[in-house]
């Protein structure tokens, strides 16, 4: 069978052309989206970051991660059926200090699902730093349309491994630290987090 080079060429000057203006046009998948692994006290949760959607945030949460901010701290707060929180606390209760506070993105259109990864904050909608949490339910009333106060919650990422690891940190025992409630009794450490590289297709 003979084959004509020509109309080859051609083809394929045209596919890179074709693949060149819907790239510029948005329409080629986006890279793929960064991971960070959390290795805490009870196991390693991996979770998968949605850069397109809140890059603020994102890059926020990055920054944090590369800063080693996150390492050693705990989770102070587990709420079962609600959420479990970290990203700020030590040990001792203590605070650790943080950047400047973020712009709320919650009108990217994310929901606040089961195993999402949200930021936390006080009630002043654009006050996230570092804190996060991750939902162990629906928590509809946490996203921007059902929210109390109209703006809502941040969703930035979803854990994509270790979910069991987070239902097991629902049900471990908690107390009362003041001010914070719903603190682990035998502390949850996050030893480490870590961003991975994209995996080799």
């Amino acid at each position: 069978m003979s084959v004509n080079l020509g109309s080859v060429l051609r083809g394929l000057f045209s596919s890179v052309v074709a693949a060149f203006f819907l790239q510029a046009l948005g329409l080629v998948a986006h890279a793929e989206n960064p991971r960070v692994s959390l290795e805490t006290s009870m196991g390693v949760i991996e979770v998968e970051l949605f850069e397109t959607e809140a890059p603020i945030t994102v890059k926020n949460f990055l920054k944090y991660v590369k800063k080693g901010h996150f390492d050693g701290t705990i989770f102070h707060r587990v709420i079962p059926g609600f959420v479990v929180q970290g990203g700020g606390l030590e040990k001792n209760m203590k605070e650790r200090s943080t950047e400047s506070p973020i712009k709320n993105e919650s009108r990217n259109g994310l929901k606040n699902e089961r195993m999402t990864l949200s930021m936390a904050r006080t009630s002043a909608p654009d006050s996230a730093t570092s804190q996060f949490y991750i939902n162990l339910a629906d928590n509809k009333m946490l996203d921007r349309k059902n929210a109390p106060d109209g703006v809502g919650y941040c969703v930035f990422g979803k854990v994509v491994k270790g979910e069991d690891i987070v239902d097991q940190m629902a049900k471990v025992r908690t107390t009362t630290r003041a001010p914070h409630s719903g603190v682990p009794a035998d502390p949850i450490t996050l030893v480490k987090a870590t961003i991975l590289e994209p995996e080799k297709k």
